[in-house]
Formats: C-alpha cells, sequence, structure tokens
C-alpha cells in the first residue's frame, strides 16, 4: 500500500469519529473536549489535501494558489467577527491550515514524482472537495470559539500537545503526516507552538 492511500485511508477513518461541540469554551479546569473537538476537524480538513493534490496533479497546476489562499483569509476575516472569534486569531488559524495543507501536498507530489502518479480519476474538486472545504470552514470557527478561553492559559501548549497525542492514539493518526498537523495547530495559543507532553 502506498503512502498516499495509507495517509488517505486513515484520515477516512478519522473523519469518521463523531465530533460534537460542546456548550461550554475549553477552561482552566481540564476539560479538552473542545480542543480534541478542533484537532479533529484539523484533521479532517488535511485529509482533503491529498484529493485537491490529485486535481492540481492532473490538471498541471501549482500547488500553491495565492488569490485562492488570500480570498480565504479575507472571508476568514469576516465570519470570525460574527462568530466572536478575534479576527487575526482566525486568520493566523487559517492560514497555519493552508501552510500544512500545502505541505502535505508537496510532500504528495514528490512522492508520486519518485514512484508513479496517482490512478484513477481526478477528485471533482469544485463539486465535491471545495463545498466539503467550506463546511469545515464554519466548522472550525466554531471550534476557534470554543478554545479561545484557553489561549492565553499558561499551560496552553502542553494541553494541545496532549490532545493531540491523544487523537493520534485514538486515530491511529499517519506518523508521516503528524508534522502537518501539528503545523495546523501552531497559532491555537497565544504564545504559539505545541508544546511537550512530559
Amino acid at each position: 500500500m502506498n503512502r498516499s492511500f495509507r495517509f488517505a485511508a486513515v484520515c477516512a477513518l478519522a473523519s469518521f469519529v463523531p465530533l460534537a461541540f460542546v456548550s461550554t469554551p475549553a477552561l482552566a479546569d481540564g476539560d479538552d473536549t473542545a480542543l480534541t473537538n478542533l484537532i479533529g476537524l484539523a484533521s479532517q480538513r488535511l485529509a482533503l489535501a491529498e484529493p485537491v493534490a490529485r486535481w492540481k496533479w492532473a490538471n498541471h497546476q501549482a500547488i500553491t494558489d495565492t488569490p485562492r489562499e488570500n480570498a480565504l483569509l479575507a472571508d476568514v476575516g469576516k465570519r470570525a467577527a460574527a462568530a466572536n472569534v478575534d479576527p487575526a486569531f482566525a486568520r493566523a488559524f487559517f492560514q497555519d491550515q493552508i501552510d500544512a495543507s500545502k505541505d502535505v501536498q508537496n510532500a504528495l507530489f514528490a512522492d508520486w514524482h519518485a514512484t508513479q502518479p496517482p490512478q484513477g480519476p481526478a477528485p471533482d474538486l469544485a463539486g465535491s472537495t471545495r463545498p466539503q472545504l467550506d463546511r469545515l470552514t464554519k466548522s472550525l470557527m466554531a471550534g476557534l470559539a470554543q478554545v479561545q478561553p484557553l489561549r492565553s492559559a499558561p499551560d496552553c501548549p502542553s494541553r494541545v500537545a496532549r490532545a493531540l497525542a491523544n487523537w493520534r492514539s485514538l486515530t491511529r493518526y499517519d506518523s508521516t503526516r503528524s508534522s502537518a498537523l501539528t503545523r495546523a495547530l501552531g497559532h491555537v495559543c497565544e504564545t504559539g507552538g505545541v508544546g511537550a507532553t512530559g
């Protein structure tokens, strides 16, 4: 089984893990359900990097699409205000999602160049993949509202790290893509980065 197929299969499994937002945000009481939800949604978004990469490969498109990325970040800024999320936080978080997705896409392109290109027809980017991305944008914005109270907590980075470790254990997340998921969570905390679990 090649790496791109294994990654898609693992992420597909992760996407079926129930993710129900709780009505209370993440607080200093140690309940990290909101963090786990956010990590799950970020991993679902990363799973869509594979069909996006397949479409770009088939259509000879560059991985970086600056106009679309800028449009997403502008839209995120508007949505954040309506969701009571700091727009700067939302834009930084979604920039991380874009960068993490491009990390996965670049790795897939390198894999395909080194081994063999993806088989079968290209995914339906406009009709299937982008609508999924749009739905995840809405869910991720709700997730940011839930974790926002945690951002300034001194133990925020270590709590993100613990939640991430738990998520990887729960889903047996593909270790070849774990750095991309870590990057996707780089601005959850005000101090930036994901802390140590020790």
